[in-house]
């Protein structure tokens, strides 16, 4: 029989969960977190799995637990949390995404459950990532990642559009941002009605990775012969180039918060990722400045005020 591990959900995970905006999503989650034992011990049963230990801190939208198949063979049990979207809806379109990567940039998929929200993948280092490298060269090694996972985004009705996605995020952020940050916030959405009004030709029908950052991009293990990083936790949009890159303009974000000259950095970050891919640098720009004012008003309605104070300030040099 396969082993069961006790579990105790990792802390970031549980207060990621809890932080939702609105109850129903709230109660989604505690249900959802409810239920993990019970899934996690049928995952392991029904793909015939041997639990090794749960990855902690995590990420904040999914368990993810390191286990051995029948054969020996290492792998990453990962269960989707409902998270925006309900847990199957989430895996569906991650395990979309990774198919059509075919490994190429990407983590592999070996099976696939997404009704259960479930996905066997195969096991990364997931001790290092591009952070553990020197910023000139974690930044080369993302450029080198993302630009293979830009592939044409076809008919699929599985993934959100940028535009669904932002439209949705657009109203969460009138109604719940404070007082002080409403001249950013209005910058932020006249941006985003900017560039979703004039779309690049040819260029808004891109699969994007979603949520691409440099920890997000694991250093491979078995498969090093296919490439030496890997990016993991899609969570898939169709949309431009320039709005996954606008998530990489802010990566490191204590680390340049504490150097000299920051917002001039910053505006040479944006330059720099942009031409280094044939992006226009002004969409990376105002796409930036969209998603650091969104994910300033996310966290200030969570609690975090910290960090929701330290994206306004970047937002404000862009």
């Amino acid at each position: 029989m396969p082993s069961v591990l006790p579990l105790e959900p990792p802390q970031r995970l549980v207060r990621a969960l809890a932080s939702q905006p609105g109850s129903e999503a709230v109660t989604r989650a505690q249900n959802w977190l409810g239920d993990l034992p019970a899934l996690l011990e049928r995952q392991l049963e029904e793909w015939e799995l041997t639990a090794e230990r749960v990855v902690s801190p995590g990420g904040r939208s999914s368990l993810v637990v390191l286990v051995r198949q029948s054969d020996g063979l290492p792998a990453a049990l990962k269960l989707v949390a409902p998270d925006g979207a309900p847990a199957p809806v989430r895996a569906a379109r991650e395990y979309e995404a990774l198919t059509r990567w075919h490994g190429l940039g990407a983590v592999r998929v070996l099976r696939a459950a997404p009704e259960e929200g479930a996905l066997l993948l195969e096991r990364l280092r997931g001790e290092v990532s591009l952070r553990s490298l020197p910023e000139a060269k974690a930044t080369l090694e993302a450029v080198s990642v993302v630009r293979r996972l830009w592939v044409p985004a076809g008919d699929s009705t599985v993934f959100e559009t940028v535009a669904e996605h932002t439209r949705s995020e657009a109203a969460l952020m009138r109604g719940a941002a404070p007082d002080e940050a409403l001249p950013l916030v209005e910058a932020a959405l006249e941006a985003r009605d900017t560039l979703l009004a004039d779309p690049p030709p040819g260029e808004d029908s891109v699969l994007l990775h979603g949520d691409f950052r440099q920890g997000a991009v694991l250093g491979a293990a078995a498969a090093a012969e296919r490439a030496p990083w890997l990016t993991v936790g899609p969570d898939p949009l169709v949309g431009e180039p320039a709005y996954e890159l606008a998530r990489l303009v802010r990566d490191r974000l204590h680390d340049l918060m504490a150097s000299t000259g920051a917002a001039a950095a910053t505006r040479r970050r944006v330059n720099k990722l942009a031409d280094s891919l044939d992006v226009p640098r002004e969409r990376v720009r105002l796409w930036a400045l969209y998603r650091a004012v969104e994910s300033a008003v996310r966290q200030s309605a969570g609690g975090n005020r910290a960090d929701a104070e330290m994206l306004l300030e970047f937002a404000s040099w862009l």
